[in-house]
């Protein structure tokens, strides 16, 4: 028998294969702030979706007219932000209202360019043609002709550039996509996708551009330059530029981007804030939901007024950002070291965050951020951040460091217990009958279960945790005699 896990067989009964991960903390709405109306008239679904669309939102807003000054030095005020609900839990229902200001932004602005693209593609085709015209005339000559020609291109000038992009957001770029529209685009953009599965199971995270994808966001979410060198079009730097990140994902794809290597051994994983709140399904009764629209326009209305504004830019032809800085108030500075040393005590050896010490070491810059978010987002000229407000983004913070250390256990099952379980829970729910096979298994069980040598192994590994019992070689199962069969024992016994 292939023995997988360490735990010794119990013959007093069925043992559970993973340990129940707490449930989490209740959302801290009350901390959003300026943005807590527009979050709070959001029902039928856990607050903390609606919480966390709205602070990605602000964080997209504001992103390009500061950076913040932190405890480490001048970070930017952009936030990534995951949201884990499973199918049904209302994640576009949250998401569509709260961006419906931003999509409107942006078909308005690229109605009102149209003009401008028509006069581009008419400068575009005269400067095409004279150069062509230039060339021509260069290959029927030498010697003067040619120097003239050299001339004739140096005068005309550079080809004219398109009018850029007046898109803020993307679903799921690759790298090279991602450089091209902050290279050709706005300079500041966000990654917004109520299926956050399609881009982390996408062509930007496939085996070829993972690491690239994984590198850019990291120097993005840290205000580094975009470093491109591609064959053919030579190397390039984007500087000031800025992102902000919402994806919302099911519980399965989360698990596995957790559990990916690359991801967390390049700090991606830490720099973002991730939620999985209790679903709400089967409470959602009609008579208990309200709609209130006014907070939601109300949202919306600023929205629209700080994407109205002109980003400041150091230099209009290369788009970069011109970021002030905004100062944290010698009250919330105060606060925020209080709290930065609090949560690094908490991460020595034996302590409740030594298991997530990436997370727990970007804990204060993500209270930094936040506060930062808030207070541009009620007041863009704000000259420093409050301590009021830095002590709800703290709140936030703790909250979100709290569902970084619970949902890390839950991604350091190892593959062979998270089949077994996914076998179990199959087993236990689905499968109608009393016994069960291995080509069973195969042919209706789990899908990570369709081979004969994986699903065996499975078997073994819930048959050591008393969960299955060994049939006799050629024991009748379903009319015909089975050379290997277990019986299904769907009891979990106490364990004293």
């Amino acid at each position: 028998m292939r023995v997988v896990q360490s735990i010794p067989y119990r013959p007093d009964g069925p043992q559970p294969l993973v340990r129940e991960v707490p449930p989490s903390r209740p959302y801290p709405v009350e901390a959003l702030g300026p943005l807590r109306e527009a979050v709070q008239v959001m029902t039928g679904a856990p607050v903390a979706i609606p919480g966390q669309s709205a602070l990605s939102i602000a964080s997209l807003a504001v992103q390009a007219h500061a950076d913040l000054e932190a405890l480490g030095g001048l970070a930017p005020l952009s936030i990534y932000a995951l949201t884990i609900a499973e199918s049904g839990a209302r994640k576009s229902s949250c998401d569509r209202p709260q961006t419906e200001a931003l999509r409107e932004h942006e078909r308005e602005a690229s109605r009102a360019q149209r003009e401008e693209v028509t006069a581009w593609q008419n400068r575009h085709a005269l400067w095409k043609g004279e150069r062509d015209r230039i060339l021509t005339e260069a290959r029927k000559g030498k010697g003067e002709k040619r120097a003239a020609a050299r001339a004739d291109l140096d005068a005309l000038g550079r080809e004219p550039a398109a009018p850029p992009s007046q898109d803020r957001t993307v679903t799921e770029p690759t790298f090279a996509e991602l450089t091209r529209l902050f290279a050709e685009g706005q300079p500041s953009l966000g990654i917004f996708s109520d299926e956050g599965g399609q881009f982390l199971g996408g062509h930007g995270m496939g085996a070829e551009n993972r690491q690239k994808t994984l590198a850019a966001l990291n120097d993005l979410w840290g205000g580094n330059p975009i470093r491109r060198t591609r064959a053919g079009e030579g190397a390039y730097t984007l500087h000031g530029r800025r992102l902000a990140v919402h994806l919302m994902v099911q519980p399965v794809v989360a698990r596995a981007f957790m559990a990916d290597a690359l991801a967390g051994s390049t700090g991606f994983l830490p720099r973002f804030l991730w939620c999985e709140p209790p679903s709400t399904i089967g409470t959602r009764l009609s008579a208990t939901l309200r709609t209130d629209p006014a907070p939601i326009a109300a949202f919306g209305a600023r929205l629209r007024t700080i994407l109205a504004q002109f980003l400041p830019m150091a230099d209009p032809e290369t788009r970069e950002l011109a970021l002030r800085a905004l100062p944290l108030s010698p009250e919330a500075c105060a606060l925020l070291v209080r709290f930065s040393d609090h949560v690094e005590a908490r991460q020595a050896v034996g302590g409740d965050l030594a298991h997530v010490t990436g997370y727990a070491s970007k804990a204060a810059e993500q209270a930094a951020r936040i506060a930062g978010a808030l207070t541009l987002w009620a007041d863009l000229e704000a000259a420093e951040v409050r301590p009021d407000t830095m002590a709800d983004a703290k709140r936030l913070a703790q909250f979100y460091l709290s569902e970084a250390a619970r949902l890390a256990d839950a991604a350091t099952l190892s593959t062979e217990t998270a089949r077994a379980e996914a076998l179990r829970r199959w087993l236990v729910e689905t499968w109608p009958h009393a016994d069960v096979t291995t080509r069973e298994v195969v042919q209706s069980g789990p899908n990570a279960l369709r081979e004969t040598k994986v699903a065996r192994a499975t078997l073994q590994v819930l048959e050591h945790h008393g969960w299955l019992e060994p049939l006799e070689a050629g024991s009748a199962v379903r009319g015909a005699s089975r050379k290997e069969a277990w019986r299904i024992l769907r009891e979990t016994h106490n364990v004293v």
